[in-house]
């Protein structure tokens, strides 16, 4: 499999409306990886308008916390904290 780049995970960004972290695309629309992928292992972010793929360089601890749906005792999720130290 041939893919268009490489890039880490902490140089993305957060969508919480899609629980995707996203990178701008060539072709004017966005490759996106969502926590659901990330958790079953999956490392390609695709576009949904062509067919470049872009390979996510993350680790464990860099996957979201599950949050409940919002009206079941959720509340929206906050941009994850990627990279940072405590």
């Amino acid at each position: 499999m041939t893919v268009y780049d490489e890039v880490e995970i902490e140089d993305m960004d957060w969508n919480p409306e899609l629980d995707a972290f996203t990178w701008s695309c060539p072709c004017g629309d966005i490759f996106r990886l969502t926590v659901a992928e990330m958790r079953a292992g999956e490392e390609i972010a695709t576009c949904p308008s062509c067919t470049l793929l872009l390979r996510v360089i993350y680790d464990e601890a860099d996957i979201p916390a599950a949050v409940p749906p919002v009206g079941e005792g959720g509340v929206p999720p906050a941009p994850p904290a990627v990279g940072v130290s405590a």
